[in-house]
């Protein structure tokens, strides 16, 4: 255990080094970003500590997406990070948490692995370097630049693997107390990914195929023989899985909320799919894109799926030369197995077309089964490191034996000069496999992060408005504004009218989708300015009471984004809510706020012509913060139409 203490004490050491840029300057204040996805995790992450100290339901909200609310089990919601984590919550802030959480999701996903290859491996560094290539791939790393903890927190997955290892194949300990753990560790899966839950046990049921079917063609007495005891194990580890998980599946399927279908529709079944070559060949993903749409500002992130040259080629030799290790042909087998599931849906006929059409099972992106993949082949690369380490001292023995004088010091103990070279080469080995995968991600150490700041409406107002206010902000947190950021951080005062995540979708948005679709479009990356047409206007103002708005808040863009690069949208909505509320805001707090919203003024129409002068880009950059509100009720007339 002291040996795991070190190991995790580096693995720290590295996260830290990772998120220098947080732990250097403001936890509290400091992340990636506070927009796009990272703004829905601060979200999810404030819930738990602000449901569990209020009374709400831990899977159900109405601070998003008001009146209808959100199933945080049918989404992302981490709760198996957040419940644990909400002391930090409340103490610090839920960007404290994020960084926590971001920063605890490579060490202890290493941590697990570390532990899990002991089982396989001798000697400690090659069961370190097998939990470093696990906690620290680019799969973990770039998921944790986008905050995307469902993915970066993979500290589960090797711990469910040494369970079913310990039911199937060692059966040292009773099966009974095993398969609770492993009940147990599920029903925390569920509570960080279902996705990942899903490609476990998918994966999994192959790997228990696999092990039969060897077990059947080498030994098959021993399935008889073994069959009781896993029987017995798996029995108690869906006893205990059905008992924690009914009603929360229940829920996710059925519950308030929650999603129908596809949960993301226009993603069709079978894509995020692996490109082989990705694997050995460093590609990027796009900087612009990542900046647009995951907020991240840092160089360009490898993709995903690399592992580098040097790591294949020495799993190829290891295999070809441990030939007659099960455990290389199997965690081989298995992660060859992963990887052609990843492939998803191509143009040529691939596995997962018989899976597209399998209700939950169709919703994975097939590129995310990597984490099996990857855990595979850290599995091999540890058992060829102490192989390599163990197969030079057998050598050096053997030439001890012939009691060459140059060579007798190598029988030496732990200090000799033969322990020396197998540790060197068997390093050197690991240095041929990592260093390609450390060098893609070095570029981006530590992450680029940036200041958390709130609107000063955010910081003055929000948090003490009256109780049961429900607030529409623009930009709205559909087109990955930072909304939801705001509102968690002001410990969710009040509800936001939308959100972002999978309810956000226009089929979702029942009969405010006319009107959603209005703001969505002047919002978005590229922006749609509609115009102020009876009706449009009819549907943004139907919207707001069907949403039950209270108040309208559109923070100044001067102080919300530095190079203003919002300024179009910002002047056509306060034009367009002018309009759909019935009278001008008021610039409160550096924001311009329509109060009352429940109570709104006649609905006005005005001519194109004139909404369009009156929203011009240059008008609202003008001295006078009212000048386009002012134009536009000055150029509007009442509508009774």
């Amino acid at each position: 255990m002291a040996l795991l203490g070190s190991a995790f004490a580096v693995y720290l050491a590295l996260s830290v080094l990772l998120w220098w840029h947080v732990w250097s300057t403001h936890p509290t204040s400091v992340a990636m970003c506070g927009c796009n996805d990272p703004s829905l995790f601060v979200w999810f992450l404030e819930w738990p500590a602000y449901a569990l100290t209020h009374g709400h339901s831990l899977f159900y909200s109405t601070a998003l997406f008001h009146p209808a609310g959100i199933n945080l089990l049918a989404n992302t919601s981490v709760l198996a990070i957040g419940v644990p984590l909400a002391p930090i919550t409340w103490l610090f802030g839920p960007v404290a948490t994020l960084n926590v959480a971001s920063t605890l999701a490579p060490a202890l996903s290493a941590l697990a692995m570390c532990w899990l290859l002991r089982r396989w491996v001798h000697w400690l560094p090659a069961a370190f370097v097998g939990g470093l290539v696990f906690g620290f791939s680019p799969f973990v790393i770039v998921n944790l630049a986008v905050s995307h903890l469902m993915l970066g927190f993979l500290a589960l997955v090797p711990l469910i693997v040494a369970c079913l290892d310990e039911l199937l194949v060692r059966q040292r300990r009773r099966p009974a107390a095993t398969g609770v753990a492993l009940g147990l560790l599920v029903a925390l899966q569920f509570f960080v990914s279902t996705e990942v839950l899903v490609v476990v046990v998918l994966v999994g049921m192959i790997g228990v195929v696999l092990l039969v079917a060897h077990c059947a063609l080498t030994c098959p007495r021993e399935i008889a023989r073994r069959a009781p005891h896993a029987v017995r194990g798996l029995g108690a580890a869906a006893g205990v899985a059905v008992v924690l998980l009914g009603y929360p599946l229940w829920f996710t399927l059925a519950g308030p909320a929650h999603l129908s279908g596809l949960v993301w529709p226009a993603i069709r079944p079978g894509s995020g799919n692996l490109a082989l070559s990705d694997l050995w060949h460093l590609t990027f993903l796009n900087a612009h894109a990542l900046s647009l749409f995951a907020g991240y500002q840092g160089p360009a992130l490898p993709e995903l799926s690399y592992l580098g040259p040097g790591f294949l080629v020495v799993l190829a030799i290891g295999v070809s030369i441990w030939w007659r290790d099960r455990r290389l042909w199997f965690f081989g087998s298995l992660g060859v197995v992963a990887v052609i599931l990843s492939l998803g849906v191509q143009s040529y006929w691939t596995p997962w077309r018989l899976l597209v059409g399998v209700p939950i099972v169709q919703n994975v992106l097939t590129g995310r089964i990597l984490t099996i993949t990857l855990l595979c082949f850290a599995v091999m690369l540890a058992i060829v490191i102490d192989r390599t380490r163990d197969a030079v001292l057998a050598w050096v023995d053997r030439l001890a034996a012939h009691r060459a004088r140059w060579l007798a010091g190598m029988r030496g103990g732990a200090i000799g000069v033969g322990n020396v070279l197998a540790a060197s080469t068997a390093l050197v080995v690991a240095a041929v496999a990592a260093v390609p995968m450390a060098t893609a991600i070095a570029g981006n150490v530590p992450l680029t992060t940036e200041a958390v700041t709130l609107p000063q409406w955010f910081i003055e107002v929000g948090p003490h408005l009256p109780p049961h206010q429900v607030v529409l902000t623009f930009p709205p947190p559909i087109t990955g504004a930072s909304a939801m950021t705001w509102q968690a951080v002001d410990s969710l005062h009040f509800a936001l009218a939308t959100g972002s995540g999978p309810e956000s979708i226009p089929q979702r948005a029942g009969s405010e989708r006319a009107g959603q679709a209005v703001i969505t479009a002047a919002a978005s990356a590229f922006p749609t300015l509609m115009p102020a047409t009876r009706r449009n206007v009819v549907a943004v103002r139907d919207a707001l009471r069907g949403w039950g708005v209270t108040y309208v808040v559109i923070p100044d863009p001067a102080v919300l984004v530095p190079h203003a690069d919002r300024d179009a949208g910002t002047a056509w909505a306060l034009g367009f809510f002018t309009l759909a509320v019935g009278r001008p805001p008021q610039y409160r707090a550096g924001a311009w706020v329509w109060s009352d919203v429940r109570s709104p003024g006649a609905r006005r129409a005005i001519s194109p012509q004139d909404f369009v002068r009156c929203t011009a880009a240059g008008r609202f950059r003008g001295p006078s913060r009212d000048a386009v509100p002012d134009c536009v009720s000055a150029a509007s007339f009442p509508s009774s139409h």
